[in-house]
């Protein structure tokens, strides 16, 4: 029976259309940064609280995760 299924179809057609699929990708980044920025943001103040001289150190690497989602974005829309 699959056979004659697959036999009736001329062309196969892609599982998700690409601007679905270009969505699911940006969300994707978005949930990872948000994920990373969880722990990372949390690390970040506990070392402020201990020594301000770290608050730039701890911005950086609070904002490194979001440099995934604007990846993302130019890739989306590059393709």
């Amino acid at each position: 029976m699959l056979e004659v299924l697959l036999q009736q179809t001329q062309a196969a057609a892609p599982a998700l259309e690409p601007t679905a699929a270009a969505a699911i990708a940006v969300g994707l980044a978005a949930f990872g940064a948000g994920y990373a920025e969880r722990g990372i943001g949390a690390a970040a103040m506990g070392a402020i609280a201990e020594d301000n001289d770290l608050f730039v150190n701890g911005l950086i690497l609070t904002v490194l995760p979001e440099t995934l989602v604007i990846l993302a974005l130019v890739v989306v829309f590059l393709v």
